[in-house]
């Protein structure tokens, strides 16, 4: 467990500087680790080191490992990845956040499987590309997304998250998101999450103030072969 409690501190203590650097006090952000591809015993040895935020992008593996590693004191899963309708009760049942909310049919679906259970937190995805084959709502129609998800019962918008374009430097397009959060919070007020930066590009998403960063093989090491 050496070189992962290594590895974790090392990150941690980038992003307090990135933090400090932009006027932020690090304890307001959440590092979520994000385990793709890892098994089950990693996310024990990051839960014994202080982790309790932890991140996957497939339904199968987040049940899975969900079910595996069972319920902690404090441990949240994330689920970071594009959803599909059919799988909105099985990431329900296992994601306590869910980051990649981009459509109304998609919010449906997870307002759908929500019966009898507690709120779900979930963000609104914004596609800072020009690509529209990405995933994210287009910024213009953000408001809209946010006032429909604003009406679902047992959801909870809790802000946006992004993903930074490949062909242009990270610090703009964070801002874009960050400008999206601000019309989000016309219809949810208490929204003020924004899920951005990786590990290669977090220093420019604290600076736009980004509260919640998605950081994996930083951390995690390398990942293994998918079986």
């Amino acid at each position: 467990m050496t070189d992962l409690a290594d590895r974790l501190a090392e990150v941690d203590a980038r992003i307090a500087d990135a933090a400090h650097a932009a006027g932020r006090d690090p304890r307001a952000l959440t590092r979520i680790v994000v385990t793709k591809f890892h098994p089950a015993s990693l996310v024990d040895e990051l839960y014994e080191l202080g982790v309790r935020d932890l991140g996957e992008n497939r339904q199968q593996e987040l049940t899975a490992k969900a079910r595996e590693v069972g319920p902690r004191e404090g441990l949240a899963w994330h689920y970071i990845g594009q959803a599909q309708t059919n799988k909105a009760r099985a990431i329900r049942a296992a994601a306590s956040v869910v980051h990649s909310v981009d459509r109304a049919r998609l919010a449906d679906a997870l307002d759908a499987a929500g019966e009898g259970m507690p709120l779900l937190d979930v963000l609104l995805q914004v596609n800072l590309t020009e690509d529209p084959g990405r995933g994210g709502v287009a910024p213009d129609d953000v408001e809209r997304l946010a006032e429909h998800v604003a009406s679902c019962a047992t959801l909870r918008v809790r802000g946006v998250m992004g993903v930074a374009p490949l062909d242009e430097p990270p610090g703009p397009a964070f801002e874009r998101l960050a400008e999206s959060g601000a019309r989000v919070r016309l219809f949810a007020p208490e929204a003020t999450w924004i899920s951005a930066g990786m590990t290669a590009d977090f220093a420019e998403a604290i600076a736009a103030g980004a509260t919640h960063l998605r950081i994996g093989s930083a951390i995690t090491g390398p990942r293994p072969p998918r079986g």
